[in-house]
C-alpha cells in the first residue's frame, strides 16, 4: 500500500492526462504502456530487491551490497542520487499540491461557478503570481508530510496509507461516476484509448520513459527504502506487478474521469498543465453539482500528491536516522526544510521549476533507473537474485533477469542518448 502511494500522485491526476492530450492520446497511451511493462517493472523490481536484500536507507543499501559484490564503493552514489532526486522533486511537487489545496478551497466556497475561460484563467495566474499565497499552501502541504513521515514507519507512513488510498480509490470512483453521467463519455474514452500516432514523435517515447520512472517512482530511492521495510516472506514480483497494475489503473481512471468533462464543455484536451487548473475548474463550475464535485476532484488531488510526498524524503530521513543515529523528528524536520527552502525558489522562479522537473524525470530517475539495472543484473551474485526472487518460476525468473540486463537498460540509454542529442542539436 506504501508502494502504491508512493506510485499514485500527481503523476497520475496531474500530469498523465495533459501528456497524453499532447501526445496522441491511446497512441500515447499504448507506448507508455510498453515502457511500463519492458522497463518500468523489471526496474522496480531490481529497485525493491535491493532494498530488502540489504535493509538499509538507499546510500547504505549501495555501500554494503558493492562490498558483498567486491564491487567499487562508487555504486552508492545511486542511493545519494536517489536521495537528492527525491528532495528535487519535492521541492517543486509541493507547490504543485499547494495550488491543490488552494483549489479545494476555492471549489468549496463556489468560486468557479458559472466560470469561463478568463475568470478561472485569471484566478490561475492570481495564484501562482502570488508569492504569499504560494508559499503559504507550499508550507501547508510540507509540514503535512512532515508530520507523516516524523510519526515513523508504522505509525506514520503504515497508518497514513491505511486511510490515503482507500480515500483515494473511492473519491476517484465517485468522480468516474460522475463524468460519466454529466460527460461526453464516449469521446474521453475514444479519445483515451484511439490511436493517432501522427502526433507520435522521439519525444513523445522519451516523455513516456520519463513518466514511466516518475509515476513509478524509480530511480529516487523511494522503491528502495521501502524495500528495505518488506518482510522477507513476501513475494517482490507480485507486489511490484500488483503496484504497478494499480498505478496505471488509476492513470486510466483519471483520465476517463477527466476527459469527458473536458469533451463535454469543448475544451482543448492537450491544454497543457493547465488542464487540471484552467480547463477543468470551468467544466465543474458549469455543470450540475460542480462546486461539490470539483471540491472533490481536488481532494482527490491533494491525498494523492501527500500520499507520494511522504515517500519523497523519507530515503533522506532513513539515512540521516541510520547513518548519524538522530532521532526521526529532527531528521525529518532537516528534509523538510530542505525541501521547503527549495519549494521558495520555485514560487520565485518558474525557470528553477522547470528546470528540477526536467532535471530529474528526464536525467536522474532515468539514470538512478540504468545504474539499478546494471548493478543489480551485472555486478550481483546470480545466487543472491535467486533468493530474494526464489518464489516464481524460472522462466520468469529469467525473463526478467534478461529485461533487466539487456532490455532495460538498453531502452532507457537509448532514450536518454535521445534527450542529450536533441539538446544540442
Amino acid at each position: 500500500m506504501a508502494a502504491t502511494g508512493s506510485a499514485v500522485g500527481l503523476g497520475n491526476i496531474w500530469k498523465f492526462p495533459y501528456i497524453a492530450g499532447e501526445n496522441g492520446g491511446g497512441a500515447f497511451v499504448l507506448v507508455y504502456l510498453v515502457c511500463i511493462l519492458m522497463i518500468g517493472i523489471p526496474i522496480m523490481i531490481a529497485e525493491v530487491l535491493l532494498g530488502r536484500r540489504a535493509q538499509r536507507n538507499p546510500i547504505n543499501t549501495m555501500r554494503h551490497l558493492a562490498a558483498q559484490a567486491d564491487a567499487s564503493s562508487y555504486w552508492q552514489l545511486i542511493g545519494w542520487m536517489g536521495v537528492l532526486a527525491g528532495l528535487f522533486i519535492m521541492m517543486f511537487y509541493s507547490v504543485v499540491a499547494g495550488w491543490a489545496l488552494d483549489y479545494v478551497v476555492a471549489s468549496a466556497q463556489g468560486t468557479f461557478s458559472g466560470g469561463d475561460k478568463n475568470s478561472v484563467g485569471a484566478y490561475f495566474t492570481e495564484l501562482t503570481q502570488s508569492t504569499n499565497l504560494q508559499i503559504a499552501w507550499h508550507s501547508t502541504f510540507t509540514i503535512l508530510t512532515v508530520a507523516v513521515v516524523a510519526a515513523g514507519v508504522t505509525k506514520g507512513l503504515g497508518n497514513a496509507v491505511r486511510f490515503m488510498m482507500p480515500v483515494l480509490f473511492v473519491l476517484l470512483l465517485v468522480l468516474l461516476g460522475y463524468s460519466y453521467q454529466q460527460g461526453n463519455f464516449m469521446a474521453g474514452f475514444n479519445f483515451l484509448f484511439s490511436f493517432d500516432f501522427s502526433k507520435l514523435s522521439g519525444q513523445s517515447v522519451l516523455t513516456a520513459m520519463g513518466h514511466a520512472f516518475f509515476t513509478l517512482s524509480l530511480g529516487m530511492g523511494a522503491i528502495m527504502a521501502y524495500g528495505s521495510y518488506m518482510p522477507k516472506d513476501a513475494s517482490i514480483a507480485k507486489t511490484v506487478c500488483t503496484v504497478a497494475f494499480l498505478d496505471t489503473l488509476i492513470a486510466l481512471v483519471a483520465g476517463m474521469a477527466i476527459f469527458p468533462l473536458v469533451f463535454a464543455n469543448g475544451i482543448e484536451p492537450s491544454a497543457g498543465p493547465g488542464l487540471m487548473f484552467v480547463s477543468l475548474p470551468i467544466a465543474f463550475g458549469n455543470m450540475s453539482g460542480g462546486d461539490i464535485f470539483g471540491t472533490l476532484f481536488f481532494v482527490l488531488v491533494g491525498v494523492a500528491a501527500w500520499s507520494s510526498a511522504i515517500s519523497l524524503i523519507e530515503p533522506g530521513v532513513a539515512w540521516l536516522t541510520e547513518t548519524f543515529n538522530i532521532n526521526r523528528l529532527a531528521a525529518t524536520g532537516s528534509m523538510g526544510l530542505v525541501a521547503w527552502l527549495g519549494g521558495l525558489g520555485c514560487i520565485y522562479s518558474s525557470d528553477f521549476f522547470n528546470f528540477l522537473d526536467k532535471l530529474t524525470a528526464n536525467f536522474m530517475l532515468p539514470i538512478g533507473g540504468l545504474l539499478i539495472a546494471i548493478f543489480t543484473a551485472w555486478v550481483m551474485k546470480r545466487s543472491h537474485l535467486n533468493k530474494e526472487l526464489g518464489d516464481i518460476s524460472g522462466l520468469s525468473f529469467n525473463l526478467w533477469y534478461a529485461s533487466t540486463r539487456v532490455f532495460a537498460p538498453l531502452g532507457v540509454l537509448t532514450i536518454f542518448v535521445y534527450e542529450v542529442y536533441s539538446l544540442f542539436a
